[in-house]
């Protein structure tokens, strides 16, 4: 039986997605390999290109959304960069003690460990209700709604990263048109059609080296992230509920089951 000084609640522990890292590094090192054994890597660098795809997709990306958002796009990146190690079945083991505690000395006894608590602030504000006599029923509803405007921002910031996914190709598209029109108007003098086809096939590469190895994945990470999130709130919500509707824990456990793979559910009872 779970008590005041047996119950652990671990906090969310902050961690290099090695996973993302390695992978992006990987992607570009294939490239960039691809580029020197070809034996000529200078000519994949071309300012005029670099402008126009960064510089263009940063721009309209900002007509999509507000300032305050995109500076706050290094902070989505970290997100994706700096996992959050949120353990489900965890989760579940700290709400079924807590549930325990409940049943056993009352409600009020887990006043004990409200500084265990704090160190998962979701799970803390849910608890901190049902100590003040919220019922359980609203206790819920208020944390639901929490849920689901936390997945609003996650999907904001995620939505950012598929948009400057999407304006990438277009302006290395556009690019690409620059560069032609530029060549065809000057087919006269030789000199001129090489840096115009530099522009409009680097244009169109770096466009796509954007989408598909940076943004395109760091928004999968980030929505990957968000539903672990997720999973683990929903197990507070269910246990905060519980606890405010003075259910007995063996519910509780399997309510909390239902969330989780066989390999990953706890037998208390």
């Amino acid at each position: 039986m779970a008590d005041s000084e047996t119950l652990r609640i671990s906090p969310v522990r902050k961690s290099i997605d090695l996973a993302t890292i390695i992978g992006i590094t990987i992607a570009f090192f294939l490239v960039a390999l691809a580029i020197f054994l070809g034996g000529s890597p200078g000519t994949f660098i071309n300012l005029p290109a670099i402008l126009i795809v960064l510089g263009g997709t940063a721009a309209i990306t900002t007509v999509c959304f507000s300032f305050k958002e995109m500076i706050g796009v290094f902070k989505i990146v970290s997100k994706a960069l700096f996992s959050s190690t949120r353990n489900a079945p965890e989760a579940a083991l700290q709400v079924m003690q807590i549930a325990q505690m409940a049943r056993k000395s009352g409600v009020l006894s887990l006043q004990n460990i409200s500084d265990q608590i704090n160190k998962e602030p979701f799970l803390s504000k849910g608890i901190t209700m049902v100590i003040d006599g919220i019922p359980g029923e609203q206790v819920e509803r208020v944390l639901r709604l929490e849920i689901i405007s936390m997945m609003d921002r996650h999907q904001k910031s995620a939505g950012i990263l598929r948009r400057a996914a999407e304006f990438a190709p277009a302006m290395g598209l556009i690019g690409t048109l620059v560069g032609l029109v530029q060549m065809l108007g000057n087919l006269q003098d030789p000199t001129t059609i090489g840096p115009s086809m530099a522009v409009a096939l680097l244009t169109t590469f770096y466009g796509a080296i954007l989408a598909n190895l940076v943004f395109i994945p760091l928004a999968s990470k980030l929505e990957r992230n968000s539903i672990l999130e997720e999973v683990v709130s929903e197990i507070y919500v269910m246990g905060a509920a519980s606890i405010g509707q003075q259910e007995h824990p063996q519910r509780l456990e399997m309510t909390l089951n239902s969330l989780m793979p066989p390999s990953a559910r706890t037998e208390i009872f």
